[in-house]
């Protein structure tokens, strides 16, 4: 079975590029392209999943394909909102709403076109395929 994970490792390797020179072409954070490949972040939102394709030499769908949206069959979108508030607010501690386990959480740090800071909460379960993207 291809992974998104496999998938982006394959391709950047062959190319003979490290983690951190694709995150440094595709212009994104390396704990990203660290955590597709460690098989953490299972979608990506289509401006990374572009800026990826495009350093891969693939098309964006070829990604795509391979990206599984565990949330939306999980949990109800009000859950969701709720936890990404609590961890946009600083709360720790989490848990999943699908399995109990304790839910790793950052906050990515990304900018708009005109440069104005934007913050994105991330979690993903210790236990279970359960995670949140923005």
């Amino acid at each position: 079975m291809k992974t998104l994970a496999r998938f982006i490792q394959n391709k950047r390797e062959e190319l003979g590029l490290t983690q951190k020179g694709l995150a440094i072409s595709a212009n994104i954070p390396l704990d990203i392209i660290e955590e597709v490949e460690d098989g953490k972040a299972l979608f990506l939102s289509v401006t990374v999943r572009q800026a990826i394709a495009k350093v891969l030499k693939c098309e964006p769908a070829d990604i795509k394909q391979l990206e599984k949206d565990t949330v939306s069959d999980i949990v109800s979108p009000e859950i969701i909102e709720s936890l990404k508030e609590l961890i946009l607010n600083g709360a720790g501690g989490l848990k999943c709403p699908k399995c109990g386990a304790l839910l790793d959480t950052r906050i990515a740090k990304m900018y708009d076109l005109e440069d104005n800071l934007i913050l994105h909460p991330k979690a993903h379960c210790t236990k279970c395929p359960f995670q949140i993207h923005s």
